[in-house]
């Protein structure tokens, strides 16, 4: 049975963005500015349409999402045959530091004309080259959750890639196997699960050692179920508030031990793309990843797939965690930012962009007018949606750049046993001092 997702996202990101406490303005909560109505379904905007003088055009995205690159690029091959204006895709991430490899690029005097950043304090350092989209034709669609992080003083800066989410997605045949017939709903729970699994002869978890994940996806855990996660994000810069000693991160530590001590052998050489493959040909029963791997999934085999949410505690309050993936950002120091707005504006709405954006790159849309089913984005995404109601938000973005690559490098350290508990406390507080005080 087909299912459609989007109208249900809206109220419940609605829900998630209040848990945000608040955007990047005191104007946010109002609905974008409109300016003229976006073409019909299935009619590209009239600005990316063909013409003589757009064919010696280029534009250049810089992406950072290598799940998608094969798609992007055939995506970028069909819009040269619908308007005539090439599309260049450079693809940085997975252990890359997108971040740093774009402050490169501008730093060489390469200009792409879009590229990705996340909101709140990872997009300051680009305020200077995001150009307003707020009067674009569709940005009366946005649902408002997701663009709030890059909402600023009541201008859009940027497009919602799309809605993510993450949790601990399992593999429904091998917990059968195991004989896990109720699933997890609180961290002793979830301790029973690895135990059955173990004795099945079934490796529980399939994790990585990259940076970024077992950093900010893991540690926003710990951050997104503070009683005022904003208030304790600002109260770590200040020194007001610490990690070490904290009921909530006390208890978050918990559930790190048990990934951590209860996956495969070889974690501390596991890349990223290993670890989704490792899952995806049944090494391992679960792994704390998000919607975004379904492709990479489906590449290796069809699963059966289901999400759990992340217990730290007994309580049975345990969530997933949903936001904007990231955002794209026209940039106004490139040589045809008009052509980059046209480019967006055709990925959403015309029927050649929406479906790549849906059944290619198994997106959860950002926008109402774009609408998705579980065939479109796999079992994952639709897991996801299901649960965005009671989600919790995604915060990490809050710190300023470089504080999640210190968080990582701390999180690699005791992963590999060369830090205690406490040591790791001290360095994730550390890397936010490092960064703030400078």
């Amino acid at each position: 049975m087909k299912r459609l997702f989007t109208v249900c996202l809206i109220a419940a990101l609605t829900v998630v963005a209040a848990g945000c406490g608040g955007n990047n303005d005191s104007s946010s909560s109002s609905p974008a500015a409109e300016s003229s109505s976006p073409p019909a379904s299935g009619q590209a905007s009239p600005s990316a349409s063909p013409s003589a003088e757009k064919k010696d055009v280029s534009i250049k995205i810089f992406n950072f999402k290598v799940e998608i690159a094969d798609a992007f690029n055939n995506l970028a091959q069909d819009y040269e045959k619908e308007t005539g204006v090439k599309v260049e895709v450079e693809t940085h991430g997975g252990g890359e530091d997108y971040n740093a490899l774009l402050k490169a690029e501008i730093a060489s005097g390469s200009e792409p004309e879009i590229f990705n950043a996340e909101g709140f304090a990872a997009l300051e350092p680009y305020y200077d080259r995001a150009t307003d989209l707020t009067n674009e034709p569709w940005a009366k669609d946005v649902i408002e959750a997701a663009a709030a992080p890059a909402r600023v003083d009541g201008k859009l800066l940027g497009m919602p890639m799309n809605i993510e989410g993450y949790g601990i997605i399992y593999n429904k045949d091998l917990f059968a196997k195991a004989g896990i017939t109720e699933l997890p709903k609180t961290l002793t729970q979830l301790k029973d699960v690895v135990a059955k699994l173990e004795a099945a002869g079934i490796t529980p978890f399939s994790t990585t050692n990259e940076w970024w994940s077992i950093g900010h996806h893991t540690i926003n855990v710990g951050l997104a179920e503070q009683p005022d996660p904003v208030k304790f994000i600002e109260d770590t810069k200040t020194g007001a508030a610490a990690f070490k000693g904290n009921e909530v991160f006390e208890k978050w530590i918990n559930y790190v031990d048990l990934v951590f001590q209860h996956s495969q052998k070889d974690k501390l050489t596991t890349d990223y793309a290993t670890q989704v493959a490792s899952f995806a040909s049944g090494k391992a029963a679960m792994i704390q990843q998000g919607n975004w791997i379904q492709g990479d999934i489906d590449k290796v085999a069809k699963l059966d797939l289901g999400v759990l949410p992340i217990p730290i505690d007994d309580s049975g309050n345990a969530r997933v965690y949903t936001g904007p993936a990231n955002f794209w950002i026209v940039n106004s120091k490139s040589k045809h930012p008009e052509e980059a707005k046209a480019f967006l504006n055709w990925l959403v709405t015309s029927e050649t962009g929406k479906k790549y954006l849906t059944k290619e790159f198994k997106f959860i849309p950002a926008l109402s007018s774009i609408q998705a089913t579980t065939e479109d984005i796999g079992q994952i995404g639709a897991a996801v949606s299901e649960q965005a109601k009671g989600a919790g938000g995604w915060y990490w973005g809050r710190y300023p750049d470089g504080v999640i690559q210190g968080w990582g490098a701390a999180m690699q350290e005791y992963q590999g046993g060369q830090i205690d508990k406490d040591k790791l406390f001290d360095k994730l507080e550390q890397a936010i001092q490092d960064i703030v005080k400078k």
